[in-house]
């Protein structure tokens, strides 16, 4: 069947908007490296991402530490607010009547708007004070973060968890029930293992939110360039490096902060290429 004028006009802005997005990525990533790549081919990778010290005034350009506070952080902010988005999604998938989903999604998703140095404020003024004055130590720390972080990636887990579970065919649970299981073994056994692929893309979402998230984690961490030996010390993650001394570096100290970026985007493709490995292989 010939396609009419206005079908393929459709279908080339179609094509042109997806190769626009894709053009944007590729651009971006190869600005990066272009900025970024030259200063590890000189200080050489394992100098740089090993390095134990950061003073750019003194030529000294070592992230390990960073990069120890990115996990530290990510990894609090997920095993804090995955489970707790996860939970959210399957009572409101399978338990809440409808007015509570009325005002459960809207009060979740209102989430996502607010701007995120509000939560950097709030979390400044109510969590370090609060970690301070009942677990010890200065109050910006690593938990301070992770608990900042867990709020802001609940409107991505539970909304994505949701619609994945919502999607599967009622068969699977009619099934389930008809053969003896019960609403929570259903749940357990069948559909969240139907539902892992978007359950997977719901947490590898929020924590590569969780990375990339600067304003909040600035205000509560302390930034202190530094090991940690507990959740209660403070830290410098890699994005909060570069959102902090970007404004100000020249030359040398600029294309280090542009390697740093290369070294968070090497991190979160990992992360992405990890998440897929995993649901392939279940």
């Amino acid at each position: 069947m010939k396609k009419t004028l206005a079908e393929v006009v459709t279908e080339k802005t179609f094509l042109v908007l997806a190769l626009s997005a894709i053009s944007a990525l590729v651009l971006i990533t190869v600005f990066i490296f272009v900025q970024g790549g030259p200063f590890i081919t000189t200080q050489g990778l394992g100098g740089f991402v090993f390095g134990m010290s950061w003073a750019p005034s003194q030529g000294e350009y070592g992230i390990f530490p960073m990069i120890v506070g990115t996990v530290c952080v990510a990894l609090g902010a997920a095993l804090i607010g995955v489970p707790i988005g996860i939970c959210c999604s399957i009572f409101l998938a399978e338990f809440a009547p409808p007015l509570l989903k009325n005002i459960f999604r809207p009060a979740i998703q209102l989430l996502a708007g607010i701007p995120s140095v509000v939560y950097g404020f709030w979390g400044l003024l109510f969590v370090v004070p609060f970690i301070r004055h009942y677990l010890g130590g200065p109050g910006l720390s690593i938990l301070a973060g992770s608990i900042i972080l867990a709020i802001m990636i609940l409107p991505t887990v539970v909304s994505i968890s949701e619609v994945s579970l919502i999607a599967l065919p009622r068969t699977y649970k009619e099934g389930a029930l008809a053969l003896g299981l019960t609403h929570w073994q259903t749940i357990y056994s069948v559909l969240l293992p139907a539902a892992k692929s978007g359950i997977v893309a719901a947490i590898v979402l929020g924590i590569g939110r969780a990375i990339g998230e600067t304003m909040a984690v600035i205000m509560v961490l302390g930034n202190s360039v530094a090991l940690p030996e507990s959740i209660l010390d403070p830290v410098r993650t890699l994005t909060t490096n570069i959102g902090i001394e970007m404004g100000y570096a020249a030359g040398e100290h600029r294309e280090a902060l542009f390697a740093t970026g290369i070294i968070l985007f090497l991190i979160i493709m990992t992360i992405n290429a990890l998440a897929q490995y995993i649901t392939r292989r279940r």
